[in-house]
């Protein structure tokens, strides 16, 4: 096995992408989506977090996309600019070998460089590991809805741990 490296997402990184982002959809209550989606709206999805001057990240290990991380604005209004909202996905079978905080680690460090106040991540409770992942780099929980998303034929909680930079 080879190094992993880290680096910038570019469209040709989208099928890639949307192939490990699929199963979260379509498996698990991870993702609030309920349609997989394609190469072509991965890009798109891509396109725009590069143009809001945010960054998208990919793990790569052994020849391959293995995982992602990504900001997006935390809402739209003016007043919201400098705090981000941020996504960490890794393939089927690649937790648990660091590869989750190195991306963490690596989107954190580009979001302070562009000063960024606050990151907030939104964790479909219960996911044990995402909560440990998130604490492990630094957030904190700061809320919790209860009953906020329905998949999966339940009723999903939804927490939110964030990160002052």
């Amino acid at each position: 096995m080879t190094s992993p490296t880290i680096r910038p997402a570019t469209r040709a990184d989208a099928p890639a992408v949307a192939g490990i982002y699929n199963p979260y959809i379509e498996q698990t209550t991870i993702s609030f989506e309920e349609v997989p989606v394609t190469a072509d709206d991965m890009a798109r999805r891509i396109d725009d977090v590069n143009n809001a001057g945010l960054p998208w990240l990919v793990l790569e290990a052994d020849g391959r996309v293995r995982g992602y991380a990504y900001a997006t604005k935390w809402r739209v209004r003016p007043a919201y600019r400098h705090s981000v909202e941020t996504s960490v996905y890794l393939e089927g079978g690649a937790q648990g070998q660091g590869w989750g905080g190195a991306l963490y680690r690596a989107l954190i460090e580009l979001l302070r460089a562009k000063g960024i106040h606050l990151a907030i991540g939104g964790i479909a409770l219960p996911n044990e590991r995402s909560v440990a992942l998130h604490e492990a780099v630094g957030f904190a929980k700061a809320a919790h809805f209860s009953e906020v998303g329905f998949k999966r034929n339940r009723w999903i909680d939804v927490g939110y741990w964030q990160l002052k930079l």
